[in-house]
């Protein structure tokens, strides 16, 4: 359905109402009143709730332009992704998880994996890698939940390069002080996940103005990073829980960190190397273990 990318999708419901049958309507007036539950809803959990057969909404997803019931679903949840409260996030999560918190969790995840490597364009990546390469200097940006990632980002490319800078978790002006003299030539790379952060977003506004090249690891094509990014990654992290899920964007993280690695092979040898050294001599690791 390419009109759901423009309109919200609550107003492609309300508006089917006027010419929807009696079935639909009540399907209608619950979605809008609960839009929220109702993306985590089977169809069958959805029927029984708005007072209709399954069958109905099914054909109700395909009166309103998708091409079934999962489609509608998927655009439900992409319109809450960056609406929902913490406190809702609970609710949707004790509903839908239930009793066996593990297997669902680390389900979630690894639905997140499948996806996030199936929306991968190879050679996308391999530009970012280029970019990240030839940049003069690298700022990247993550915070709220996203600081982990950028942390961890910044820690082991910083052992394979040394033109990195991290902007560190900052409030008000500070993170434009942190990017003062970022300029063309340079690589800003931003993370952000629902709920956005708007100091990502307006940071990642900042460096593109200055010239720099943008490059966005987030969740989807609605992202506010993806907008203006010169180039962006895609990590899923649709979760069942109130928990961000950051596993695809770690294991995305991972593959950038091991590419640039591996095209400067020698540099990171030499490195790792002179690091050994270090780690013997003053004991960093404990060796009887």
């Amino acid at each position: 359905m390419q009109e759901q990318g423009k309109q919200n999708i609550l107003s492609i419901i309300e508006k089917s109402i006027e010419t929807a049958s009696k079935s639909q309507k009540k399907i209608s007036r619950y979605l809008l009143e609960n839009y929220i539950s109702a993306a985590y809803m089977t169809a069958q959990r959805l029927s029984e709730e708005a007072g209709v057969s399954e069958s109905t909404v099914v054909r109700y997803a395909i009166e309103l332009g998708f091409d079934g019931y999962p489609k509608l679903q998927a655009a439900l949840k992409n319109l809450i992704k960056n609406k929902m409260t913490s406190v809702q996030r609970i609710e949707v999560a004790e509903e839908r998880i239930g009793s066996n918190i593990l297997s669902a969790s680390i389900m979630s995840d690894v639905e997140n994996l499948k996806k996030t490597l199936a929306a991968t364009d190879e050679q996308n990546f391999k530009d970012i890698v280029d970019l990240i390469l030839s940049a003069d200097r690298i700022y990247i940006v993550g915070t709220r939940s996203s600081t982990a990632l950028a942390s961890f980002f910044n820690f082991y490319l910083s052992l394979i390069l040394d033109n990195l800078k991290l902007v560190h978790n900052a409030s008000g002006s500070e993170i434009f002080e942190q990017l003062l003299r970022v300029k063309q030539g340079d690589v800003v790379f931003g993370i952000s996940f629902p709920r956005y952060s708007k100091r990502t977003v307006d940071a990642m506004h900042f460096a593109k103005k200055q010239g720099a090249a943008v490059i966005a690891l987030t969740d989807s094509r609605q992202s506010p990073l993806a907008d203006m990014a010169d180039k962006v990654l895609f990590a899923s992290n649709d979760t069942d829980s109130f928990v961000d899920s950051l596993v695809a964007p770690l294991a995305m993280i991972n593959a950038l960190i091991a590419a640039v690695g591996q095209r400067r092979r020698t540099e990171i040898s030499e490195s790792f190397a002179k690091l050994e050294d270090i780690w013997e001599e003053y004991n960093i690791y404990d060796k009887d273990k």
